[in-house]
């Protein structure tokens, strides 16, 4: 267990050294000199260490926004009335590493005798989907070995199967089919793709709109992105003034925390660009000696890249949908718990469903498919907080609204029908 736990702590749960040690593997199977393994596996390394900082500044500008819905709220939907995932973690933290460490067994022996040659590489999504599973296992009332099991075949299946199964959708916009996505975005990129497919306009593109001259700033993805979390702080103070810190000025904390989100936009997508340029080729030597046909799956943030117009229009338009939703749902507790606005998944998840649905059905395809996944992403916080009431509900209410809320449901209920047999 100390082996385990030191394993899953510093390496699984490290993206920057996990990526970096897998770069390393691959051009040691490549036979490279001592010169190129160093430099490639500590540039991918710093590629991902960039893109958690990027990641990590992008929602510290908007983690407030979430602070000041909580707080806002009544007491009945602020966080901390049920486990929160620290407090899930002293409990089942034990069996959530078990099942991570078995699932990635798992895992790898599917993409070494299967067709389907998934190797999920986001490395903290190692270690959220077993949490999902095992609490879902919880609600079923599984315990022991039998939860640790049910927890490991979930993560394996959800790990191997949603990325491939996204492929033509994220191949689609990348052009290049050397990796997948692996991260919950899956379902509500697919339905968006799928709706873009219908109704949408491949001929005009999100990166593609013409503005005038005068106005060409909008082009740039950070500085657009800026101005959005500017007027959204704008906005929300005026019916939230707790989302603004006393004592600091609503406009100039409004202009503050648009600059962060810009700067880390920026830093964000250029951890991608290193990364790709160093992990893709790195990979080729597992592909080729270990696991023949081997595919990466990586973070969202790595498809922000090819469309990065898509994503920020695709924030603006699930934040205004799933919003005026919410509202609705908490003015007719359509729930039974209050719902706060999804502000972290509307970037990060939705960000992903509008670059696919740009890439299905251009820029029409872009904003309509990210309306309906807003409608299902709220359908599915709805779903998952009534599911999860008893173990992580909180958290499911800052984080969920995705693949969380889709399959872990689906595993509760599977876990019920496992109960009711072995009791």
């Amino acid at each position: 267990m100390n082996i385990l736990g030191f394993f899953t702590d510093n390496i699984l749960r490290n993206p920057p050294i996990l990526l970096g040690l897998i770069a390393a593997l691959g051009l040691i199977l490549q036979r490279k000199s001592i010169s190129e393994i160093l430099e490639g596996s500590m540039s991918a390394a710093f590629g991902m260490f960039i893109i958690d900082a990027g990641v990590g500044i992008i929602v510290g500008s908007i983690a407030p926004i979430n602070g000041a819905f909580q707080q806002g709220l009544t007491e009945e939907a602020q966080v901390g009335s049920v486990l929160t995932d620290v407090t899930f973690t002293e409990i089942h933290g034990g069996e959530v590493g078990l099942a991570m460490f078995f699932g990635l067994i798992l895992h790898l022996l599917i993409a070494r005798f299967t067709p389907v040659k998934t190797i999920f590489l986001t490395g903290h999504m190692l270690w959220w989907f077993p949490f999902i599973f095992v609490a879902a296992g919880v609600e079923a009332g599984l315990t022991g070995w039998i939860l640790i099991i049910f927890g490991a075949v979930f993560s394996a299946l959800y790990w191997s199967f949603m990325p491939w199964i996204m492929r033509k959708f994220i191949w689609d916009v990348t052009e290049d089919e050397s990796f997948l996505i692996g991260h919950p975005t899956g379902m509500l990129s697919i339905i968006s793709g799928l709706v873009a497919r219908k109704l949408g306009n491949k001929e005009k593109s999100t990166e593609d709109v013409r503005v005038p001259e005068s106005l060409s700033f909008f082009r740039n993805t950070s500085v657009m992105g800026a101005l959005v979390i500017f007027l959204m702080y704008l906005i929300i103070a005026i019916f939230l003034p707790i989302v603004v810190p006393e004592g600091q000025n609503t406009f100039f904390y409004a202009v503050t925390q648009g600059i962060t989100f810009g700067s880390g936009l920026l830093v964000m997508l250029y951890g991608v660009r290193l990364l790709i340029n160093q992990i893709v080729p790195a990979f080729q030597g597992i592909s080729e000696k270990l696991i023949p046909g081997a595919i990466p799956a990586f973070d969202v943030p790595i498809l922000f890249n090819y469309k990065p117009n898509a994503v920020i229009i695709g924030f603006v338009v699930a934040m205004i949908t799933s919003t005026i939703l919410i509202v609705i749902a908490n003015t007719f507790n359509l729930f039974g718990v209050l719902l706060i606005p999804l502000v972290v998944t509307s970037f990060f998840e939705i960000g992903g469903a509008a670059v696919v649905g740009e890439g299905q059905g251009g820029l029409k395809g872009s904003i309509i498919g990210t309306i309906v996944a807003s409608f299902v992403m709220v359908l599915l916080m709805g779903i998952s907080v009534i599911v999860f009431n008893d173990t992580i509900r909180d958290w499911l209410l800052i984080f969920g609204g995705n693949d969380f809320s889709l399959f872990g449901p689906i595993a509760k209920w599977i876990g019920d029908l496992l109960a009711g047999i072995l009791q």
